[in-house]
């Protein structure tokens, strides 16, 4: 395993002898679930993917609408989104909402079976009449397209998102509700000039979760790290692909 270990980068490595807990985030399971290997490699090894470029306006939209969300939060009242759309549902307060919200912090539970403190930051919390929590998301995107539902195969990761948000605040004891709530932000182009602002359409997009794969997914993912075996490539892994392609050329 030498070959592929970076002694520069040890941070939050998995080390089967260790008996303090290992911080496992949401979007590592679900590079666990995409390739096992790149998991392995990147949790156990050290040699993550090269990252991707900072997404800067679709964090800005996410700044803004938390903003926004937050005075009608204070004020007990639906946002106006919530209500054209006929949902029942407001913004919540909740004293652990910040942490929550909070990158690299956000939703914690110690799955004591694997002892994996697994992690997720929301970007929303809301609730129903019946006193059901909602996980919400908010996406940002410019499709020339109208955005009204995932419909897409590459949006199956926002899908697990919003399941592995709901079964985190579940192991919070929260009761939550199955559906919870994309706010998608789609940029608009056909304008006839910038004129300094970028306006967006956005569509409230409701989705039944089912996170009864998320146990399974973490169980497996520790078998994995245990492993002394770096896993098979995934044949629908790009980054796995490309290395590949890399050492066909260089054989």
């Amino acid at each position: 395993m030498s070959e592929y270990y970076n002694p520069k980068r040890t941070k939050n490595l998995y080390d089967p002898e260790s008996a303090q807990p290992f911080k496992l985030s949401r979007s590592k399971i679900d590079l666990f679930l995409n390739c096992p290997r790149c998991f392995y490699l990147d949790r156990r090894l050290g040699v993550g993917q090269p990252p991707g470029y900072p997404f800067a306006l679709n964090s800005a939209v996410d700044k803004l609408l938390k903003k926004e969300f937050d005075i009608f939060r204070e004020k007990g009242e639906p946002h106006p989104l919530i209500t054209e759309n006929g949902v029942d549902a407001r913004p919540v307060s909740h004293e652990e909402l910040d942490k929550w919200r909070e990158n690299f912090k956000g939703v914690q539970y110690l799955h004591e079976p694997t002892n994996f403190l697994i992690t997720g930051a929301i970007d929303d919390l809301w609730i129903n009449s019946k006193g059901e929590y909602i996980v919400v998301d908010y996406k940002s995107t410019s499709k020339d397209e109208e955005i009204t539902e995932l419909n897409k195969e590459w949006q199956d990761g926002y899908k697990r998102q919003m399941e592995a948000y709901q079964w985190l605040l579940r192991q919070n004891g929260l009761k939550v509700s199955d559906t919870g709530y994309f706010v998608y932000c789609n940029g608009v182009t056909d304008c006839d000039k910038f004129d300094n602002r970028l306006e967006f359409k956005i569509s409230l997009i409701p989705y039944k979760g089912d996170d009864s794969w998320v146990e399974k997914a973490i169980i497996d993912a520790h078998a994995c790290l245990n492993s002394d075996s770096i896993p098979d490539c995934s044949p629908d892994c790009d980054f796995c692909s490309y290395v590949n392609a890399l050492n066909n050329l260089s054989t």
